[in-house]
């Protein structure tokens, strides 16, 4: 009796903290080109806060959602934005930067949290892409695969990585 009320309690209290997550785990998935996606984030929300040059820090490393990495998979090798990149499970990285140019990196180290472990050296593919901004506030961090790749979308910046 003793070992059910225990196992019962632990079992509340695990549940009770994973549901109050502030940036609760995403996963989206689809396909582009015949290549399965997969997409595995924290998902964070804006809350007023000023995000980039605020939360996130221009020219900084960031693990491109919040808690554990951000993990994207390819079923296939693909081509992003033209460069090669094999078929695994890769660490997403952003850093961004004021001018709109940013790095987009998948990293061979998939399983760390956050960016603390972050080495450049286990970079598969790092790429500078166009970021836009919109007058428009995604309120929670939002990944999506769409019939040309990634997108992503949180407060007013927008991205699409395409996939090949």
């Amino acid at each position: 009796m003793m070992k059910t009320l225990n196992f019962l309690v632990a079992l509340l209290l695990v549940t009770g903290i994973s549901c109050a997550q502030k940036s609760p785990r995403v996963q989206t998935d689809g396909t582009v080109n015949g290549i399965k996606v997969m997409i595995d984030y924290g998902a964070p929300s804006v809350k007023g806060r000023t995000v980039w040059g605020g939360l996130e820090k221009y020219g900084v490393v960031w693990r491109a959602g919040a808690n554990e990495n951000t993990t994207i998979s390819f079923d296939k090798d693909v081509k992003i934005s033209g460069k090669s990149l094999a078929a695994g499970k890769y660490g997403f990285f952003l850093i961004p930067n004021e001018n709109g140019e940013w790095i987009a990196i998948f990293n061979k180290k998939n399983d760390a949290w956050g960016n603390y472990s972050y080495d450049e050296a286990d970079d598969a593919l790092r790429l500078t892409i166009k970021t836009e901004f919109v007058n428009d506030v995604q309120e929670q961090l939002m990944y999506a695969v769409d019939n040309s790749g990634i997108v992503f979308a949180w407060d007013k910046a927008r991205i699409s990585i395409p996939v090949e």
